[in-house]
């Protein structure tokens, strides 16, 4: 770590690589967020669903 970090040259993109594997990581954790459910969403729309039919 006493050197410093390998740069990707792309264009007019200079980015060092640690930087672009961490924004990498962050743009696929938010897709993820975008498609997997909620923790206890179908829970909840079991819950609805049982009390609209005792109506």
């Amino acid at each position: 770590m006493d050197q410093p970090a390998p740069y990707l040259h792309w264009g007019f993109i200079l980015i060092s690589l640690p930087n672009l594997g961490l924004i990498a990581f962050m743009v696929v954790l938010f897709v993820l967020a975008l498609f997997l459910p909620f923790p206890g969403r179908a829970r909840r729309r079991r819950a609805y669903q049982e009390s609209d039919r005792e109506r």
